[in-house]
């Protein structure tokens, strides 16, 4: 369901859109509780009422709830409000690396490229594939397997 600045689910106030793909939409929401900003993640208007997405949702938010380490986002709830599922997660600050690769089209790093997105350097790359190399041995320890881990989905 697209949400617009203003629209209220439950106690979190949608400030701004995110991001948006064939797995959810994410939103900037401010938790009027507790006075934090937070992510808010809604399924896509196509699939919102659908019972086999709503339970694959709600089993996504209670198996990233069960997930502790510093580079997993961490679950704050599971909202239902007004007929909106959404998923209320820690809002992690910065660029996404698709967007990092893509760059300026005037970059330096982009001259004479003729495909799309510029490649990271080495010594900026192997702490970022460390992390998600850590992350990702956290949530196979516990059983998770992340189905949709793309550049899009990694915050630098």
């Amino acid at each position: 369901m697209a949400l617009t600045a203003g629209t209220r689910l439950g106690p979190y106030s949608i400030t701004a859109p995110l991001a948006a793909g064939g797995m959810g939409e994410v939103y900037r929401a401010r938790d009027t509780r507790l006075d934090r900003d937070v992510a808010i993640k809604v399924l896509p208007d196509l699939v919102s009422h659908d019972p086999e997405r709503l339970a694959r949702f709600e089993r996504e938010a209670k198996t990233l709830a069960s997930l502790n380490h510093p580079n997993i986002a961490i679950v704050h709830g599971f909202e239902e409000t007004h007929g909106t599922t959404a998923l209320v997660m820690e809002l992690v600050e910065g660029v996404t690396v698709a967007a990092r690769m893509a760059g300026p089209a005037d970059s330096p790093e982009s001259a004479g490229t003729t495909t799309a997105g510029r490649p990271i350097p080495l010594d900026e790359a192997l702490p970022i594939a460390r992390q998600i190399a850590e992350a990702l041995e956290a949530a196979h320890e516990h059983g998770v397997i992340h189905r949709d881990l793309k550049p899009a989905n990694v915050m630098e």
